[in-house]
């Protein structure tokens, strides 16, 4: 286990290997598949001030490769969150660090709830989650406008001192020039990607498939394109990157921290296959035993070295 030892942001993980927001639930959900222990960390699902019952209609459709999903950031609200479930993780004996995935309507809820998260002595990160609709901006995401994701990033960091990993979308004209804005507005690392957006139609009636109209695409589909904006974005910035995007086996991991990420995110994965993160972990001890590897941090960003 040692050669999977991975410091981030000056925490000790057993292994570069977390799970993705929204895909693991809060840490417990896949107990009876194995020990969220195991894991490298756990990204909650994102969570917000209020309780949110999410969007209405089909929220779920399958495409050739992937899903699309606009659950709506359904949760139980910040208090539940901290009160409930976290004294949830506490009784279940969770060593694994918890990263807190936050989102927000406005840049003030944003701050507000950064704010709340500061004070968890259980949560050891923050994922900002800026993929979020900004109701002040008729609804477009706060991470497709530079000036919006300088303002969010920016003001969160004012308000926390834990960690700050920001989650970008890759719905933009050039994620190089997002990531160095968080980087110069002080996140501590980036999270990428975030879903493509997309939609399905029913041909038979007629009418989109998700009651949302669009939803997120996610998968094994979105991979290349997550690939190829790590890479990018290594090239661009100093701070870890946390890769996701369509992670389905141990070589996919390993491309991915080729490409730059110190840590990788298994998000969709999970739903067909619940053992996915122990078999790539499984399988990175094995290649660094057929490589002559003393650590798997030895291959991060190899590809440009």
């Amino acid at each position: 286990m040692e050669r999977l030892k991975t410091n981030f942001l000056d925490k000790i993980l057993k292994n570069p290997i977390l799970t993705s927001s929204g895909c693991f639930g809060f840490g417990l959900e896949y107990n009876n598949y194995f020990s969220p222990n195991e894991l490298g960390g756990i990204v909650t699902k994102g969570i917000t001030l209020e309780a949110r019952e999410g969007n209405y209609g089909t929220r779920i459709a399958e495409t050739p490769a992937g899903m699309l999903n606009c659950v709506g950031l359904e949760n139980p609200g910040i208090e539940y969150f901290e009160k409930e479930i976290l004294q949830q993780l506490k009784s279940a004996g969770l060593e694994t660090p918890i990263i807190a995935n936050i989102n927000g309507k406005t840049i003030e809820e944003y701050v507000e709830i950064a704010k709340r998260v500061d004070k968890m002595e259980r949560v050891e990160m923050i994922e900002l989650n800026i993929s979020c609709p900004n109701i002040k901006d008729g609804g477009m995401a706060f991470g497709v406008n530079p000036e919006v994701v300088k303002e969010v990033t920016k003001r969160v960091r004012e308000v926390t001192k834990k960690p700050l990993i920001v989650k970008l979308s890759p719905n933009v004209t050039d994620i190089v020039e997002i990531a160095k804005i968080v980087e110069e507005c002080g996140a501590d690392a980036i999270s990428l990607i975030n879903t493509l957006l997309g939609m399905a139609i029913d041909i038979k009636n007629k009418k989109p498939v998700l009651g949302n109209i669009f939803g997120g695409l996610s998968g094994p589909a979105v991979k290349p394109i997550a690939l190829r904006m790590v890479y990018q974005v290594r090239k661009a910035v100093k701070i870890p990157i946390i890769g996701m995007g369509g992670i389905s086996s141990t070589e996919d991991a390993i491309e991915f921290m080729m490409a730059g990420a110190n840590l990788i995110s298994i998000g969709t994965g999970i739903f067909s296959n619940p053992l996915l993160a122990l078999e790539i972990k499984n399988g990175l001890i094995k290649y660094c035993e057929e490589n002559n590897l003393n650590n798997i941090n030895e291959i991060v960003g190899i590809l440009h070295k």
